[in-house]
């Protein structure tokens, strides 16, 4: 009597203790991404214009890192910079944008290489204390700069539609209609593949239509003979440095470096690929999507921004002796003589209007995804569409950000802290044969990765000290000697 064949034992996961993937694309659609993954294996071994035009059709993670880090902090340092320092600071954004998208590359190389969740990630095979504090630093900056993002949008909704209409409208009246429409839009995230697809190319929309106004502002001006072409090229190519540096010129330039990458944008980046279901065969085509959808939009837009501030206000009456109470409207308002008031204040402020709303959206969708790792929650369904709405209580910089700009000074410093921690935790990771496995990388590779995550540690630990030289302690001092 043949003996009964043994029952085949259960296969274990390369992970099994940890959470690979997200319920999203993969769950919806899993045929649709099975060929994808099989059209790009299939077309590894192409030419390099062949590849590209293919990954062309499917940006979409790098828009939104462009969307959340085109908003206040980017219109407000690239206000200051062209209206206090004209051409000079033309470099600053582009270069900050650069080191963070190595960071971000090496990020997208280690999840999408492994699957694994950041957070778990960091958790398991770096240090609990260090996954914890890139999770808690993202959702409170998430939150804190939350704030601005509605005090800029009321202010220029107010603006628009007293241009349009010349009604008196209350900044908080635009604040509502923002939260509607940004909760409509962040929800949509989570409804489905449909849903991700219609968020992204919400996003796709709104950022190039952050480029295209200031472009219309700047041709406008150039057409006038406003625009100094050869002071645009100097202020990009040498790399000049402001030359009060420890004062308001050095507060100017190191506010540009940190508004172009933030922490909860390093949280965020790895998710919405794993939400993609993006894996290894994905790499090369991330990386063309950081050029393409995060770097080229940001560039343009703040560039724009700076030259546009500069060849209007820099040097004129309308600076303020320390340019503190400057802001988008007032400057929308002077390039309204210039301009026309259409292009002036019409295009101007759509183009902030566009900053603000995109990353409101972006801060609600990586305030969902933190707080559901934090509790273990997968990012679907009801629990998810509430944790999204934690930040949503920066529409009270509507009426009350003037009363709360305080909060700003010791979040900052406590991010600020965090994202180099953040950093030094992803370059554990990249060099950790046992997490890596075969995707970890040798040789000149791993000399190159290494030199660029240190590059970009560098970059952030440098902020971080400026920012506690100059802002964080005096203000315990002060606080210290009332």
């Amino acid at each position: 009597m043949a003996k009964p064949k043994p029952k085949p034992k259960a296969k274990r996961t390369k992970r099994p203790d940890l959470r690979v993937g997200l319920p999203m694309v993969a769950k919806w659609e899993p045929k649709a991404l099975a060929k994808e993954r099989s059209e790009l294996a299939a077309i590894a071994d192409k030419p390099l214009g062949a590849r590209l035009r293919f990954y062309a059709k499917r940006l979409g993670p790098g828009f939104m890192q462009s969307a959340m880090t085109l908003g206040s902090g980017s219109a407000g340092s690239s206000l200051f910079a062209g209206a206090l320092l004209g051409y000079t600071l033309l470099w600053a954004q582009p270069f900050a944008m650069i080191v963070g998208i190595i960071m971000l590359s090496a990020i997208a190389h280690i999840t999408l290489s492994t699957g694994v969740r950041p957070f778990d990630a960091l958790r398991k095979h770096v240090h609990p204390a260090i996954a914890w504090g890139f999770a808690i630093g993202s959702l409170v900056a998430t939150i804190v700069w939350h704030f601005p993002q509605y005090a800029m949008c009321g202010a220029v909704g107010v603006d628009l539609v007293d241009l349009v209409t010349g009604a008196k409208i209350a900044p908080w009246v635009i604040g509502i209609v923002a939260l509607v429409f940004c909760t409509w839009i962040t929800w949509s995230y989570g409804s489905g593949a449909r849903g991700v697809r219609i968020y992204e190319q919400v996003l796709k929309w709104l950022v190039w239509m952050v480029v295209f106004a200031f472009a219309a502002v700047v041709i406008k001006l150039s057409a006038v003979g406003q625009v100094d072409w050869g002071a645009v090229a100097r202020g990009f190519f040498t790399f000049q440095l402001p030359e009060d540096i420890s004062g308001r010129g050095g507060t100017v330039l190191f506010g540009a470096l940190g508004a172009a990458v933030g922490i909860n944008m390093v949280f965020l980046y790895p998710y919405t690929l794993l939400a993609r279901g993006w894996g290894k065969e994905h790499r090369e085509c991330s990386r063309f999507d950081l050029a393409v959808g995060m770097f080229l939009p940001y560039a343009l837009a703040t560039s724009l921004m700076i030259i546009a501030t500069a060849a209007t206000i820099y040097g004129t009456d309308a600076v303020p002796e320390q340019g503190t109470s400057l802001q988008p409207v007032d400057a929308a308002k002077v390039l309204a003589p210039v301009a026309g008031v259409a292009i002036g204040r019409l295009v101007f402020g759509l183009g902030i209007l566009g900053m603000t709303l995109s990353t409101i959206t972006l801060h609600m969708l990586v305030s969902g995804f933190i707080i559901c790792e934090m509790l273990g929650w997968e990012p679907v369904g009801v629990r998810y569409r509430v944790a999204t709405l934690a930040p949503a209580v920066g529409f009270l910089g509507t009426v009350l950000w003037t009363k709360l700009l305080w909060i700003a000074v010791p979040t900052s410093a406590a991010c600020g802290a965090l994202l180099p921690l953040a950093y030094i935790g992803f370059i554990v990771l990249m060099n950790k044969k046992e997490f890596m496995k075969e995707h970890r990388p040798t040789g000149t590779a791993a000399v190159l990765w290494n030199l660029g995550m240190g590059l970009a540690l560098a970059v952030s630990l440098v902020y971080f000290g400026h920012y506690v030289v100059t802002a964080a302690w005096p203000k315990l001092q002060g606080w210290l000697g009332a």
